[in-house]
């Protein structure tokens, strides 16, 4: 009669005793990042995107305790690597450094498997870099008003590069247009760095690249930048005016830099991301960098990077409509 009482005794007394000798990892999560980190890019080596990368995947992985590398996946407008992103596990392992161009400008030019706002969680805003009119250094043309006057001299005979179908360079080569009254042809490219080689040789007349693309070339001495495309004129080219004080007002378009992770990666995980990314941006070599390609270093909150993302895409939504843009 006294057996069933002792057995249930014995058997809680033996829950208790593997309770307390259990692991925290069978009750807690395991800490973030436990496996390599990996940040796509959807833009060839040696641009602006993948310098960007570069230079946070040696502070994260220090900083995270594992190896982090860089994925370049160049192509309809960044939207490939911002889809492999989409598609990943959200576990955080996949992060993707995006521009505008993926994030605000494609979108509506182009026909996604995925949502840019829904299926993409924003980490943080990396830099903005201001776009820069570019000619071949061979170029004739000096300064914007004898270029603008060339065109209306040949309309449509003059060709503009970008890097990609709805990137940056091609908002802004159709506002520099619509702004001036000229017509010009569209000739996009894998990237810019792909699109300097036939500017530098003449294929190509011009190009509105982001000076963290463009600035390597214009300081050796193979592009010659007309007008930078912003407020002001930057630092680093201090004798270049703007848009606006070369008389053309209306087509400024400047590129930023955003840290993105897979929907649904833990909100823990992001808020981490988040945490190191203003930490490596507080880094003196990175800012150096950053300021060398003619940037602004704009760390932000994890709300504020995700409410400018969606300002951003309406903001572009509408540009593409006024100039009449199209995926060619």
């Amino acid at each position: 009669m006294t057996f069933r009482p002792l057995l249930c005794r014995a058997v809680s007394a033996m829950a208790a005793l593997l309770l307390v000798a259990a692991p925290p990892a069978a009750s807690a999560q395991t800490a973030y990042p436990d496996k390599p980190l990996r940040i796509m890019v959807g833009a060839s080596p040696g641009g602006g995107t993948d310098i960007l990368a570069r230079l946070l995947a040696d502070k994260f992985g220090a900083a995270l305790k594992q190896p982090v590398v860089v994925e370049n996946r160049p192509g309809a407008s960044n939207t490939i690597a911002a889809e492999l992103t989409a598609r990943a596990a959200g576990d955080g392992s996949t992060l993707l450094l995006a521009t505008n161009t993926g994030q605000a400008v494609a979108p509506h030019l182009l026909k996604l498997k995925y949502d840019p706002l829904k299926d993409l969680q924003p980490v943080g805003l990396v830099a903005v870099m201001p776009n820069v009119l570019v000619v071949p250094s061979t170029s004739p043309y000096q300064n914007v008003g004898e270029l603008i006057a060339a065109m209306r001299a040949r309309p449509g005979s003059f060709k503009y590069a970008s890097s990609g179908i709805g990137s940056t360079q091609h908002v802004g080569g159709e506002a520099f247009a619509l702004a001036t009254g000229t017509k010009a042809i569209h000739v996009p490219y894998r990237g810019s760095s792909q699109a300097h080689i036939d500017i530098i040789g003449g294929q190509v007349e011009m190009m509105f690249d982001s000076t963290s693309s463009a600035m390597q070339q214009i300081k050796a001495g193979k592009l010659r930048p007309l007008a930078v495309a912003a407020a002001k004129r930057t630092p680093e080219l201090p004798e270049v005016p703007t848009l606006a004080e070369a008389g053309v007002s209306g087509a400024d378009v400047n590129t930023w830099y955003g840290l993105f992770v897979t929907a649904g990666t833990p909100r823990a995980a992001v808020e981490r991301l988040n945490a190191e990314l203003a930490q490596s941006l507080r880094s003196a070599d990175v800012q150096e960098r950053i300021k060398a390609l003619g940037g602004e270093i704009s760390a932000t909150s994890i709300e504020a990077f995700a409410e400018m993302n969606r300002n951003e895409f309406e903001r572009y939504g509408k540009l593409v409509r006024d100039t009449g843009m199209r995926a060619e």
